[in-house]
């Protein structure tokens, strides 16, 4: 097993800089996942990685070795696509042994290696088969056996499941899970899809505009953000976001906006705020609870009503602040119809607060 780090990387292409700084310490086996939005600079990041695309500045280290300027074949990595990339005239044995075979390896061992992985990922009785037989999800499996024969230090995945439908995604997801804690390799997944993020990575990297936002196990990012992009990003339905001031009456800490005074959260009190310093409060939809038992309250004039069963999530404007979209979840029992008003609230330490000018948490 290997960790992997990147030093100061910077990627242009002509005047345009896609990956800036970057300095990214991954640890012996740790499954990293590198989210974010299309064009933020995460796929060349792997590519970098792979040898792929070459890096402006900055170095790569696999074992603390420095791979920096080394032809991809020689970094010891092994890369799974999006589209599979298998060659459409050999069988899946043929496929998944093909590196092996241009290395020269002796057949009995490529024959153990092919056997070994194929048993893992359950396609032993697809060997014959050419790629044209085979599933998107059978497919996928063989892309992950052509990468596990080679045994390499670290695994690159670009986006692997994005081609696959939502039930089989959802599949594909456990047994990547289950296939990393087997082999325990060093492992960097590229994604778009939160989902995957949240339930694959040991740690999240969230890129925006080539940068990285935020590095932190799936907890970390989702319970104390780093800023008002990552609040934004991670989280369905999005965090419900208001503009507010600071406040104090009576002694007490209120956090007054459009249309709602709310007792702020404990933690804000050992904060040095500037008087009517703009801030931007965050509250996640899965934090709101029907009725008033809680001290911060609000009323939701329902636009949606979508009933999941065991939830529902609403959608509409909070009154006295009719501009803003703002979401709920809701139990599916609760009585919630289109165009009712439904009373919400919730405890003040459920509150995110950031500083509206520089985007940052405000949380020590």
């Amino acid at each position: 097993m290997s960790g992997l780090q990147l030093k100061n990387i910077v990627k242009r292409f002509g005047d345009v800089t896609v990956v800036k700084n970057l300095d990214l310490d991954i640890r012996e086996g740790e499954f990293m996942v590198l989210l974010g939005e299309s064009g933020c600079g995460k796929s060349t990041t792997l590519r970098i990685i792979a040898g792929l695309e070459e890096a402006t500045e900055g170095q790569i280290f696999i074992d603390s070795r420095d791979v920096t300027n080394l032809h991809p074949m020689d970094r010891d990595i092994a890369m799974v696509f999006q589209n599979y990339a298998l060659y459409p005239h050999m069988d899946v044995a043929k496929n998944m042994s093909f590196s092996l075979r241009i290395a020269g390896c002796p057949a009995n061992e490529i024959k153990e290696k092919v056997a070994a992985a194929a048993k893992i990922l359950n396609i032993e009785h697809l060997l014959s088969r050419k790629p044209k037989e085979l599933s998107g999800g059978q497919r996928q499996r063989v892309a992950i056996g052509r990468a596990i024969v080679r045994e390499p230090k670290v695994f690159l995945f670009d986006e692997p499941l994005s081609n696959l439908d939502a039930k089989l995604r959802s599949h594909m997801r456990a047994e990547l899970a289950v296939l990393h804690q087997r082999l325990g390799k060093t492992t960097v997944y590229v994604t778009h899809d939160q989902i995957e993020a949240m339930t694959l990575a040991s740690r999240i990297v969230i890129f925006d505009k080539g940068q990285i936002q935020q590095v932190g196990t799936p907890t970390e990012v989702f319970n104390r953000p780093a800023n008002i992009f990552v609040a934004g990003f991670i989280g369905v339905p999005t965090m419900n976001m208001l503009d507010a001031t600071c406040v104090t009456q009576n002694g007490r800490t209120m956090l007054h906006g459009a249309g709602f005074e709310w007792a702020a959260p404990d933690w804000l009190s050992g904060v040095s705020l500037q008087p009517g310093q703009a801030l931007t409060l965050g509250i996640r939809p899965q934090a709101l609870h029907t009725g008033t038992a809680h001290a911060n309250r609000l009323s939701l004039q329902t636009q949606v009503v979508e009933y999941l069963g065991t939830e529902s999530q609403l959608a509409g404007t909070m009154l006295g602040h009719s501009a803003l979209r703002f979401s709920a979840i809701v139990p599916g029992d609760a009585k919630a119809s289109l165009g009712s008003e439904v009373p919400l609230s919730f405890e003040p330490n459920e509150l995110h607060v950031f500083d509206r000018n520089t985007g940052l948490s405000l949380r020590p």
